[in-house]
């Protein structure tokens, strides 16, 4: 069993108490106004950096185990980032959906809820605890299920990144008409992180079509970021590098170098 095997098995049972749940079976409205990520993305000369608060991951195992979520987000927003993620999945990452509510109410920039979603209700949860944007990862779904979750999350007024691994994993996301694509250099089978997934999957991209390409995991440093750039991303999901940071200002301007490669 894969550490996505593992997750997924996890999620399965989550799913189920939560729709136990009657005050997240349904959706709320959104309580805050927020930029919209992919306009954000699309008018940029630079390259933006989507900073994620991440306590722990499967692979590094503890990061920043008592990282406060709200000064964190509000220290992102300073430095310039252009969206905050915040890792919900309490089991693998330490996250939280509190994490998510709490830095909903001091922050302005997009949320972007991230988290393992293969069901409706999690999207319901995602929303009502502030965020703007969901993850939906292809490896963990099916065809069918990618599209009705990426349907009903647009309609409830979301924007949807869709993560890919690989070449045949994008074609399964355009055809769900992704406009948010983000490439994650970390095989969520095995967790080994290669930044040459950004280009091995950007020879395959449009960038002639209205779409935004995102480098996810593994961004060290600038010279990371210009390879990611180089390759065609308009922005950078960045977590360990940023939560390790002694100053975070200085770390994240340091990754948004100018946006030379193809552009919409």
């Amino acid at each position: 069993m894969t550490i996505l095997d593992k997750i997924l098995q996890t999620k399965r049972l989550e799913v189920k108490q939560l729709l136990m749940k009657e005050h997240v079976v349904s959706c709320g409205t959104l309580t805050k106004q927020r930029p919209s990520l992919f306009e954000t993305l699309q008018q940029s000369d630079c390259l933006k950096v989507i900073a994620e608060i991440k306590r722990a991951s499967p692979s590094k195992g503890i990061i920043a185990d008592n990282a406060d979520p709200v000064a964190q987000a509000l220290a992102y927003e300073k430095a310039g980032a252009k969206c905050i993620s915040i890792l919900t999945d309490a089991q693998f990452f330490k996250g939280s959906f509190d994490d998510l509510a709490a830095v909903a109410e001091v922050v302005s920039t997009p949320l972007l809820c991230k988290d393992f979603i293969i069901h409706e209700v999690q999207i319901n949860q995602a929303k009502q605890a502030g965020a703007s944007v969901i993850l939906l990862i292809v490896a963990a779904l099916d065809d069918a299920t990618l599209k009705r979750l990426h349907d009903y999350a647009t309609n409830e007024g979301l924007e949807v990144l869709v993560e890919v691994h690989d070449a045949k994993e994008l074609e399964r996301a355009l055809a769900v008409n992704a406009i948010l694509v983000g490439v994650n250099n970390r095989d969520l089978r095995t967790f080994n992180v290669d930044i040459a997934k950004t280009e091995e999957v950007a020879a395959h991209f449009p960038f002639n079509e209205n779409r935004i390409y995102i480098s996810e995991s593994g961004i060290m440093n600038a010279e990371d970021a210009k390879r990611a750039a180089a390759a065609g991303a308009s922005a950078i999901l960045v977590g360990e590098t940023l939560m390790r940071s002694s100053s975070i200002e200085e770390s994240l301007r340091s990754l948004q170098v100018p946006k030379v490669g193809v552009t919409l």
